[in-house]
């Protein structure tokens, strides 16, 4: 049976929707055949966000790791993935219906390495908002995200990715910087692969104090080099994947 794998990074006293974004991954209708693994990478070692998860289904994989922030919990989850593509997916977001099933059917239909979507504000007032960049769907134009990466105007979300999984090993999982991480792994899969944008939301962003950018300081300099010299080495390299899966 065919899975796609979500992988949540959490860390403990930051696991406050974690039920919710749960309720909202048992909601997602997958194709025939299709099942989800959830991998839940808790950056430390306390064992409270799995505590406080009410869920006890088999499809949970719950890991833990020394505390070294979001981007290495991402990567060091990656090594439990079983499924075919990957999608990351925060602590405190919350998936659309449908969400994963349109990306699952881009995938297999469109020879592309990853699909990303528009994405909701959702603030504590319960007010949405949609993003304010969001590129036309379809087949994006190449170096569309390195151009906004670079001038501190990403046009998606790196969160709202779902990537095919050996593409994702192959790029060596989420770069190890303190934020910016689900867009760094974006724009280096932009490098050596085409993606593809969905013309329907696939979460609701929560605004919360708790969260990681909500000092604001979405975009820094210092975070945003190492991802542009990623993305320029890889094209510098000339290497260009491609899928093998035989439905493309």
């Amino acid at each position: 049976m065919p899975k796609i794998s979500i992988i949540t990074a959490v860390v403990a006293g930051k696991d406050d929707y974690l039920n919710e974004t749960w309720q909202s991954l048992v909601d997602q209708e997958l194709p025939a055949g299709w099942d989800f693994e959830w991998i839940i990478q808790e950056d430390g070692t306390t064992g409270e966000p799995r505590k406080r998860l009410a869920a006890d289904d088999p499809r949970i994989d719950y890991g833990m790791g020394t505390w070294s922030r979001a981007a290495s919990a991402r990567t060091l989850a990656a090594g439990r993935i079983t499924g075919r593509y990957v999608r990351a997916l925060d602590a405190d977001d919350v998936l659309l219906p449908g969400a994963l099933a349109r990306d699952i059917e881009v995938l297999e239909r469109e020879p592309v390495g990853w699909v990303v979507s528009p994405a909701i504000d959702l603030h504590e007032d319960g007010s949405l908002v949609p993003g304010p960049r969001d590129p036309d769907p379809g087949l994006l134009p190449d170096q569309m995200l390195f151009d906004g990466e670079a001038a501190g105007e990403m046009p998606v979300l790196g969160t709202t990715m779902t990537g095919r999984t050996e593409l994702i090993h192959a790029l060596g999982g989420w770069p190890a910087i303190p934020r910016g991480e689900d867009a760094a792994i974006v724009v280096a899969m932009e490098a050596v692969s085409p993606g593809w944008m969905q013309a329907e939301p696939s979460i609701y962003y929560r605004r919360w104090p708790a969260q990681t950018t909500a000092d604001g300081k979405i975009f820094d300099l210092a975070y945003a080099a190492p991802t542009l010299a990623r993305a320029k080495a890889l094209r510098a390299l000339g290497w260009r994947w491609t899928p093998t899966h035989a439905s493309v």
